[in-house]
């Protein structure tokens, strides 16, 4: 038995299209006795979001098969003290709520500042996260994707609400929740997967999160070429994935 984690944006999907394959190719491999879960960045969508999308696309599965980075947020913060000042969408408020995570809008009184991808990230949102940071308070951010892939192109994604508090403060950010965080990964094999790093392949279109993320944990790194990530792109990384795939629908079990 092995464990397969799949990013979403990009690897099985480009917005509402599955990637050719990408059904096929997942059921396959749950049908044959492997363990599978989704592992997405994304933190403006909630996690039934995702079950409901991918069922749609013929791939079974369950709330319990999809990680998302605002949980990963929550089970961090989750036994800490104080409240949490947040800037990002409703599903990010959601789910951490959900998680019991008390919110606060007053910055002097928040002890973590969480960051996720805001489509109305605003002047006045930096003012209070930077107030926060001036009291005391933590940072950390749901994900560090510089851009999210679309059938149209990339569209700016959490990095850049993450540099224009950078830019404010003038210090790197404390926490990064979502890939390629130890914390995700550790989560993803031993709670969910329950198996070594190394019997876990790890597939996304990204370098610096899904294929770091592997690599610095042990797990085997599949590169698949459909999203953000091109050929020419590992020639000059000094991220390198153990496998590259045209894409998902060319990964077959280890088996």
């Amino acid at each position: 038995m092995k464990g397969y984690i799949f990013d979403l944006d990009g690897t099985v999907y480009l917005d509402d299209e599955p990637i050719d394959g990408a059904a096929k190719t997942i059921n396959e491999l749950k049908a044959q006795g492997h363990k599978v879960v989704f592992l997405t960045n994304k933190s403006i969508a909630r996690r039934s979001d995702y079950v409901e999308k991918l069922n749609k696309m013929g791939i079974e599965c369950t709330i319990e098969d999809v990680i998302n980075s605002n949980f990963i947020t929550a089970k961090f913060l989750q036994g800490k003290p104080g409240k949490a000042l947040v800037i990002g969408e409703k599903p990010l408020f959601e789910e951490l709520t959900e998680e019991g995570i008390q919110i606060t809008n007053n910055p002097r009184e928040a002890y973590y500042v969480v960051i996720g991808w805001d489509h109305e990230f605003n002047y006045e949102k930096l003012s209070q996260a930077y107030e926060a940071y001036q009291n005391g308070a933590k940072i950390i951010a749901t994900n560090p994707d510089r851009t999210c892939p679309t059938k149209e192109g990339e569209i700016p994604d959490c990095e850049a609400m993450i540099g224009a508090i950078e830019g404010a403060t003038g210090k790197t950010i404390d926490y990064i929740a979502g890939k390629p965080s130890r914390l995700m990964m550790q989560y993803v094999t031993e709670e969910v997967l329950k198996l070594p790093p190394n019997q876990c392949y790890m597939i996304g279109d990204r370098l610096e999160t899904d294929i770091l993320m592997g690599n610095e944990n042990g797990v085997n790194s599949v590169l698949v070429l459909t999203g953000i990530t091109k050929r020419a792109d590992v020639a000059q990384s000094e991220i390198k994935p153990t496998y590259i795939l045209n894409s998902i629908a060319d990964l077959k079990s280890s088996d």
